[in-house]
């Protein structure tokens, strides 16, 4: 300092204008004022947002607890807060509106219920509102004393700088004031520039006059020349940082530091600021393309994001009517979910909109698919107590010796099998599987008696092939006295041998047939003949099986009967004694009913024929 107070009578201390900040702010800070407008909101939409899973009930506790916080930190959480709220609430009245106009009412005449939590959440915000003004007023007041002190300083820097006097012991005085001048607060913004140039006048002037030698004046340039270029280079490196906004924020401290820094030598001022404000520049635009970059991406996201909700609206739910439909389109949702999530956000006046219209989809289709699993639940419960009916009707059956008639019960029992529905997978091989071991079971009995029941018939086919043979022979031999007597024991017999493959059915009784006819027509067999003739008429009318089942049933019933009959006879010629006239004659009455019953059985043997022939 005593350098200082020595050098103020050498020659004149060159002044330092700040003309060069004037321009500056001139050309950057116009030119990003919507930048700058627009770094709050990119702060807020870079961050997720804490609040997006919250009710209306939480959003508006966590907003009742900023109260306790300083209002100018809360800003954003406001923000956040307010934009989830009312997201909510706005598809609340949408729903009451879709729900009012589906009822038939007038969608102009649609008013939405009053909230509770909507009305809490005016009141908290008109509190924040109400210290948000007073924090502003607090701050205005802040600024007018500040913008107080300030003039006061500059009026006292003004009288000092007419003094020429005192202006030397005055040096440190103005210094003094230079330092508190920048100590004090920020001042209205109107009143920035107008007080800048005041105080850079007034500090030229007190310069010009204090004539501060040239080592001093020297010394204060080289000081600030170093600060200055130091600021240039670290404008110039922010050029290359990839975070634009940060960059351009620490550019904004380097201007005030540029602000609040001395003059340095006249020659060097120019080139010097000319360096500061390209390293400036470069930044400056990167930031405002930047911007326009970022809205250009907010309209591609916003275009994607339409596509996106567009692809979840067109699924065509009622379309959805099976669980692997159902999981194919989840799992395009997801899909489409996932891909929402790895995009940006949209411009901030439709980004809320189009996640509210995305997540109101998603909410249609996930409560359908709910819906459609919780009814598939209750119709797989219902088909499995069927199916397990079907079991246990199978499961009675199995053990069945009628095997025509089970066999068609259980053939019945697979095709309504397949008209019931799906079952839980979980149990659907176990009800399955307990089924078809139930059919199994009867199935596997059933061929096993028809493989042995096949080689019956076929033993029965070589025997009944035999009694045609024998049947033939007897009608050509021209000898023969006995032929009517001989065909009806051989009629008995073909009667009395069992089925005989179906494919050879009524080829082996055509055969048969001709030959007893043949037999009939040459042994005088006329009456039987005729008999069976209007029989089989009768047959030929019956149209109902369950009839001619009963028929056959009614036959063979008087068939046993009649064999019973002539076993008794047979055994009771046994006991009749020949030698007397009368035991003759009634060994040959005994022998006349014994033939009677013998054509009797042959008949019915015929009958019992002709109706096989028809089943």
């Amino acid at each position: 300092m005593d350098l200082r107070e020595k050098s103020l009578t050498n020659e004149n201390l060159e002044k330092e204008t700040l003309n060069e900040t004037a321009e500056f702010a001139a050309e950057s800070v116009n030119e990003n004022t919507e930048a700058n407008s627009e770094v709050v909101t990119l702060a807020e939409e870079i961050a997720v947002s804490q609040y997006s899973a919250l009710g209306k009930s939480e959003l508006v506790d966590a907003m009742v607890s900023l109260l306790d916080e300083p209002v100018e930190t809360v800003r954003e959480a406001v923000a956040q807060i307010k934009m989830a709220f009312y997201a909510l609430r706005k598809a609340e009245v949408e729903a009451e509106k879709a729900e009012f106009v589906a009822a038939g009412n007038d969608e102009a005449a649609f008013e939405a219920k009053e909230d509770a939590e909507e009305a809490r959440m005016k009141d908290v915000l008109n509190q924040l509102k109400e210290k948000r003004a007073e924090f502003n007023n607090a701050q205005e007041a802040m600024r007018q004393e500040n913008l107080s002190k300030k003039r006061a300083i500059i009026e006292e820097i003004k009288a000092i700088a007419v003094d020429p006097d005192g202006v030397n012991k005055q040096y440190n005085r103005v210094q003094q004031l230079q330092q508190e001048f920048k100590v004090i607060g920020e001042v209205p913004a109107t009143e920035t520039t107008e007080l800048w140039k005041d105080y850079q006048q007034a500090t030229e002037s007190f310069y010009d006059l204090l004539k501060i030698n040239k080592e001093l004046r020297d010394y204060d340039f080289k000081k600030n020349l170093e600060i200055k270029q130091q600021l240039c280079a670290e404008a110039e490196e922010l050029g290359a940082k990839e975070d634009v906004v940060v960059a351009f924020r620490r550019l904004q401290e380097l201007h005030n530091q540029w602000r609040e820094t001395g003059p340095v030598a006249k020659e060097l001022r120019e080139d010097l600021w000319n360096r500061f404000k390209e390293a400036s520049s470069v930044i400056n635009k990167k930031y405002q393309s930047f911007f326009e970059d970022r809205k250009s991406k907010e309209k591609e996201n916003e275009l994607a994001k339409v596509a996106i909700c567009e692809k979840v609206e067109a699924i065509d739910l009622a379309s959805l009517k099976t669980y692997a439909a159902w999981e194919e389109a989840t799992k395009g949702v997801i899909a489409l979910q996932e891909e929402w999530k790895k995009l940006g956000f949209a411009s901030r006046k439709v980004n809320a909109d189009l996640f509210a219209r995305f997540r109101k989809s998603c909410d249609e289709f996930f409560a359908s698919k709910a819906a459609f699993f919780k009814g598939m639940k209750e119709e797989l419960a219902v088909n499995l107590q069927k199916k397990i009916a079907l079991c246990e009707k199978a499961e009675a059956l199995k053990d069945s010796t009628d095997w025509k008639k089970t066999a068609d019960v259980l053939v019945a029992l697979q095709k309504e099998w397949k008209t019931i529905g799906a079952v839980a997978k979980k149990q659907s091989d176990t009800v399955w599987k307990r089924f078809i071991a139930a059919c199994d079971a009867f199935f596997e009995a059933k061929n096993k008696q028809s493989n042995n029941a096949r080689k019956v018939e076929h033993d029965n086919l070589k025997a009944k092939k035999e009694i045609i043979a024998s049947i033939k022979a007897i009608l050509a031999d021209e000898a023969e006295t006995e032929g009517g007597k001989k065909v009806r024991e051989l009629m008995k017999k073909w009667q009395e041998v069992g089925h005989v493959p179906f494919k050879e059915k009524d080829k082996i009784y055509a055969e048969y047939k001709e030959s007893i006819d043949r037999a009939f027509d040459k042994f005088d067999m006329k009456e039987v003949k005729a008999t069976l003739s209007n029989y089989e008429n009768s047959i030929s009318q019956m149209t109902d099986k369950d009839k001619i089942y009963r028929e056959r049933e009614f036959l063979m019933r008087n068939y046993e009967q009649k064999r019973n009959e002539l076993k008794t006879f047979d055994n009771n010629m046994g006991f009749f004694n020949t030698t007397s006239k009368s035991g003759n004659s009634m060994v040959k009455e005994m022998e006349r009913r014994i033939q009677k019953i013998k054509d009797e059985l042959a008949l019915i043997e015929k009958k019992i024929e002709l109706i096989d022939s028809k089943i």
